[in-house]
């Protein structure tokens, strides 16, 4: 934790804060359908065009139900189509490496994955996705989800503006206008940065480039026609090993074991099939390449989080400067943030909305230190091995980012809900894994996903002026509305949901076969492995504690499944609750009203998503890197 580590922290921020008030004025104008931009001249011929292909009335607004409709409507054509996409792959065009299509259940999971903007892949995508599948079946996804989070946000908080109207927005004229005008032109500029900046972007076929050392493998042995050759074998059980006496021989006070081969019931061994394997030797490796630049743009823009390889972030062509790293953290975080500016631009109350920015900053800035000091501090294990302590936890991070970067970046990625990764959250210290992990915990709110960070936070608003209304014995007021039960109802609705499945899920997996049969380790690593799964899963972010085998019918199925509940089980009664507040008429201020710009809102609102968060989870984190981490002092790794 030397100066450049805080001068660089302290950059970041800045960078974050004069972003935030020119980004949200823009965004007040493309969430206004009537709104001018500078780019109006370039898009305002596509998007009336836009409607009149779609047979869309700009003018006509939809209730709470409708825009619902809508939102559900538009999210299960996009997913189908992709679902058809992945299927066909292997026949479709733009696949120079002849990639095969998709599974099943691979397919289910990773169309479900896009649609939610949780980007969650079960799969290595170099060597999965063709260029085509990669532009066509996922980029608009990430283009698709985003636009969608942030006109769920818009609509919310037109309600919140709004007073005895019925109406919330068209959810077709906000997609299009998001699409248009903020997205795309900044996914633009950004992928043009990152080419200066080294990041491919071509429709090349990989290189294969010759090794300097060839290594030997282990691969199946296929017959003349491309056919797996197998044999059978006597399938083994250990038991202990006997001596002259027939006494089982001790060691140290464990028996000695041994394999003997299993028998039937007639004394017959019991035989298998398995695979016959032989040694193949390497001398080539492939080199990815591809369309990457621009669609690691609307990655973080957008906060989708796929990455275009399977090390992420953490590959050099995919993350090859300081500065590309910079940038990605930023755009990670900027339209978030921008999104409270626009809050209190369109309630006409600019101090609330920086106080929700302030409670966002706040937890951030706690999550950055805590999950940088348990990085820096490293593992006294390694550090008993001769690693200096100084060098902190470098395990799974990339040197050239070291300790702080990794730390930035793991924290920031799961306070968006993006999922995109520059070091491997799996090795992480105990303490360190249970940021990110409790970021994702929170609901995302901390600045969040684009427009779903927003929405989340104005979940804990609600029920922080809830609670300072029953403190003070009054009817609790929102910037001059009525917080009644349905409200409440809704706001706790959208956060229960997600409580459920997290918990729910993670509970079946650790108890099943199938859930077990996924783990790399076992103890408290291996529950924390799917709690992370089913975290990620349901809060819509997509990292992973990479341990975990997912790719299977059980894990690809069960999560597509939290996904896409842990969206638009959240929404849906976010667009009610929005449509309960556009209904409501203003009342008078009072002596008794809360005031929620001030530094009390701050806390309130700080201290509602920490013990809310706490008191839903807190049982399944000690069970996982709470125990890990007193486990490791004592000398544990699992």
């Amino acid at each position: 934790m030397n100066p450049h580590q805080w001068l660089e922290l302290a950059l970041y921020i800045g960078a974050l804060v004069a972003v935030t008030k020119p980004l949200g004025l823009f965004i007040n104008r493309v969430l206004d359908p009537n709104g001018r931009t500078w780019l109006d001249p370039v898009f305002r011929p596509l998007e009336k065009l836009t409607y009149r292909v779609l047979r869309v009335d700009p003018a006509k607004e939809h209730d709470w139900k409708q825009y619902a409709f809508a939102m559900l409507l538009f999210s299960l054509v996009s997913c189908l189509f992709t679902y058809a996409i992945l299927r066909l792959q292997d026949i479709l065009p733009l696949n120079p490496q002849k990639l095969a299509a998709l599974t099943q259940h691979l397919a289910f999971n990773t169309a479900v994955s896009f649609t939610t903007n949780t980007n969650w892949q079960s799969y290595p995508g170099e060597s999965t996705m063709s260029y085509f599948s990669q532009m066509v079946a996922l980029t608009i996804h990430n283009f698709f989800s985003a636009a969608v989070g942030i006109a769920i946000a818009g609509a919310l908080v037109r309600g919140i503006a709004r007073h005895t109207a019925n109406t919330i927005g068209n959810f077709w004229v906000d997609v299009t206008r998001i699409m248009y005008y903020l997205l795309l032109p900044l996914c633009i500029v950004l992928a043009l940065v990152f080419v200066s900046q080294g990041m491919i972007q071509n429709f090349k076929p990989y290189t294969t480039a010759k090794l300097f050392e060839s290594y030997t493998i282990q691969v199946q042995k296929t017959d003349d026609k491309g056919q797996p050759v197998t044999t059978n074998v006597a399938v083994t059980v250990s038991v202990p090993k006997l001596d002259e006496k027939g006494q089982p021989l001790m060691t140290n006070g464990v028996a000695v074991m041994m394999d003997v081969p299993q028998l039937d019931a007639k004394g017959q061994p019991v035989m298998t099939n398995v695979p016959v394997m032989v040694d193949q030797k390497v001398e080539t490796q492939g080199i990815v390449q591809g369309p990457m630049a621009s669609q690691v743009a609307v990655k973080m823009l957008g906060t989708n989080g796929g990455g275009y390889t399977n090390a992420n972030a953490a590959h050099p062509f995919e993350n090859p400067t300081p500065l590309s790293n910079f940038l990605q953290m930023l755009a990670l975080l900027c339209i978030g943030s921008a999104l409270t500016y626009h809050l209190g631009r369109e309630t006409k109350n600019q101090k609330h909305g920086w106080a929700v920015w302030s409670a966002m900053f706040a937890m951030f800035l706690a999550g950055v230190l805590f999950c940088w000091w348990a990085e820096a501090r490293g593992n006294p294990m390694h550090q008993n091995l001769g690693v200096a302590v100084a060098d902190g936890n470098m395990e799974g991070k990339e040197v050239r980012f070291g300790i702080l970067d990794s730390a930035l970046f793991a924290t920031v990625t799961t306070d968006a809900s993006c999922g995109a990764v520059n070091s491997m959250h799996d090795s992480f210290t105990p303490l360190g894994g249970l940021v990110p992990l409790f970021n994702i915990q929170t609901g995302e709110v901390i600045f969040g996903g684009v427009g779903a960070g927003l929405y989340g936070m104005l979940i804990f608003v609600i029920l922080a002026v809830f609670i300072a209304g029953l403190m003070v014995g009054r009817t609790p007021e929102y910037l001059g509305k009525k917080i009644e039960a349905y409200d409440v109802k809704m706001a706790l609705l959208a956060f229960v949901i997600l409580a459920f499945i997290i918990l729910g899920f993670t509970a079946w997996a650790s108890v099943s076969d199938w859930g077990k049969a996924g783990l790399a380790n076992q103890g408290p690593h291996g529950f924390s492995e799917m709690l992370y799964a089913y975290t990620s899963g349901a809060g819509n972010n997509g990292s992973a504690f990479a341990g975990l085998n997912a790719n299977t019918p059980w894990w690809d199925t069960t999560l597509g499944i939290d996904m896409a509940l842990g969206r638009f089980g959240m929404i849906v009664p976010l667009l009610a609750l929005a449509g309960s507040l556009a209904r409501k008429k203003i009342v008078p201020a009072s002596a008794g009203t809360f005031p929620v710009t001030d530094l009390t809102f701050v806390l309130l609102l700080v201290g509602t998503v920490i013990l809310v968060g706490a008191l839903t989870f807190l049982p399944a984190l000690a069970l996982g890197p709470v125990v890990e981490h007193f486990l490791m002092l004592k000398g544990n790794l699992f």
